[in-house]
């Protein structure tokens, strides 16, 4: 453990991209690490990224928008990337298809061949929730080949982000 707490002092902030179909909670988990309260948002227009310190370890993290329109804007924010946090609302499966198709795409492109991947199944409190092994199904997990797992989160009240979080930590790469 110690080589891998000691590379994360030697660099100066780890890189992870938080991306999502649009309204899928991406913006309050960012401000509810940043903030540890919900806070009220408004749909990303670009990007949003904080700086945020969890367990003494320091990242930037990229929040892009997740509108039609931005998905092509995605690849312009994966460089140097150690993780990627896939958001999911899992109590809209009319969309999980286009969500599928979307994390696949971002499973191919080159520069994020070293990026983890956590899919976080997000307003797990709704009615009608798909449970996090069922997201993974739907949304192929056994079919990328990154480092990956389906973690289950309720952004309004932070229930989950820790433990995804923990994940994540644990299991990014150096670059």
């Amino acid at each position: 453990m110690g080589g891998f707490l000691s590379f994360f002092k030697r660099k100066s902030r780890i890189r992870v991209l938080l991306l999502g179909l649009d309204s899928a909670g991406k913006t309050t988990i960012l401000y509810h690490l940043k903030h540890g309260k919900a806070t009220n948002t408004v749909p990303t227009i670009g990007f949003n990224v904080e700086t945020i310190k969890y367990k003494k370890i320091e990242m930037n993290i990229w929040d892009v928008g997740g509108q039609d329109r931005l998905r092509p804007l995605w690849r312009h924010y994966y460089s140097g990337t150690s993780g990627v946090v896939f958001v999911i609302d899992s109590s809209d499966k009319s969309r999980m298809d286009k969500a599928r198709d979307e994390l696949h795409l971002l499973m191919h492109e080159e520069e994020l061949e070293r990026a983890c991947v956590l899919a976080l199944a997000n307003k797990q409190d709704l009615p009608g929730a798909c449970s996090p092994e069922e997201v993974s199904e739907l949304m192929e997990m056994d079919q990328i080949s990154h480092l990956h797992q389906t973690l289950p989160a309720v952004a309004k009240t932070g229930e989950g982000i820790n433990e995804a979080m923990d994940w994540l930590m644990a299991n990014m790469k150096a670059f």
